[in-house]
């Protein structure tokens, strides 16, 4: 079965309608804002909907949805028939940086304000607002715990970094913060793999599955998406290196994004590090750009979640704020 995924500071804000832009402010009352995803593939994207319609409902506001499967026309479309229903915001998650600009283009001319969640759009004259988290630092932050792990504990490191689909920019971001790290310590560490998985679970399975065939001593693992956690556990565990922490054979372990397996993982004790994208702070931020578009101001194109990293040592006291843990929890009744 195929699986895919494709500092809080509103700063330097101007004045809608310079250099030609539309103003865009709207009466007060009910605001109704479009929610355009490109899929519900990934748990981040299920659980980036359910907060986004909860917070939503706070604000008073009313939600209108729809999925695009990857299709950037019908995505189009689905812009186009939100402007003709007169919404007051759209919200986009976009497969094609550049397809959609024409997207942008059109919402501009209708006034409405767009804002591109977690995949911010190519470059353009066109306006509008991308929330995403800032992938690099967080996965270098990630790493380099992963790194002082293994200085603790001594000896030379084999590593091997899963990569997604270098088509998206969070993945090429992502594995650019893992070799801001590493190439630093390359006395201690040395890549001997580097797994394309494309986002797809079925080929991070067949390359780790290789890599660690191609070589045994693999012992410094990063993944570039938690959603590929059951896949490595599994080959893990049938090359007898699935082991928890302090025990003989453990594999240093991180993942990015901070989904409900990540957590279940690190409470257990299997996975070292988590950089955790604060998804709760990203609805936020992208419900704020919307309020103060509507305002009149000129929000930054690109606002960033700063993000953290989590480990053993800090669960309890970041837990709350790993939107995994909110989804662990309602599945384990808590």
């Amino acid at each position: 079965m195929k699986l895919t995924r494709r500092d809080f500071t509103v700063g330097a804000l101007l004045a809608a309608g310079t250099m030609g832009l539309p103003i865009m402010v709207k009466a007060e009352g009910t605001k109704t804002v479009a929610l355009l995803f490109d899929s519900l593939v990934s748990p981040f994207w299920v659980s980036g909907i359910e907060i986004m319609r909860e917070k939503a409902k706070a604000n008073g506001w009313e939600t209108l949805e729809n999925i695009s499967d990857f299709d950037d026309n019908k995505q189009f479309e689905q812009v186009k028939a939100m402007i003709g229903r007169k919404v007051d915001g759209i919200l986009i998650i976009q497969t094609d940086s550049k397809a959609v600009i024409p997207a942008i283009r059109a919402a501009n001319e209708a006034g409405i304000p767009m804002v591109h969640f977690n995949r911010p759009p190519a470059e353009s004259d066109a306006y509008s607002v991308a929330i995403q988290a800032d992938n690099r630092k967080i996965m270098a932050d990630t790493v380099q715990f992963l790194v002082d792990e293994a200085k603790k504990m001594g000896g030379k490191y084999k590593a091997c970094l899963l990569i997604g689909d270098l088509g998206d920019v969070n993945a090429i971001q992502r594995r650019d913060g893992f070799f801001d790290v590493v190439d630093k310590n390359a006395d201690i560490i040395e890549v001997v793999a580097r797994v394309s998985t494309e986002w797809n679970a079925d080929k991070a399975f067949a390359g780790l599955t290789n890599a660690l065939q191609a070589n045994p001593d693999i012992n410094f693992l990063v993944t570039s998406s938690d959603f590929m956690h059951p896949q490595i556990e599994q080959v893990l565990q049938t090359a007898d290196k699935w082991h928890k922490r302090g025990e003989p054979g453990h594999v240093l372990f991180a993942g990015f994004d901070g989904d409900e397996g990540a957590y279940a993982r690190l409470k257990d004790g299997y996975l070292d590090a988590c950089g955790v994208q604060n998804l709760f702070l990203e609805v936020d931020m992208a419900f704020q750009a919307f309020k103060d578009m509507w305002d009149g101001k000129k929000p930054e194109k690109l606002l960033l979640d700063p993000g953290f990293v989590i480990t053993q040592a800090n669960l309890a006291e970041k837990q709350d704020e790993m939107w995994g843990y909110t989804v662990w929890k309602k599945q384990n009744g808590g």
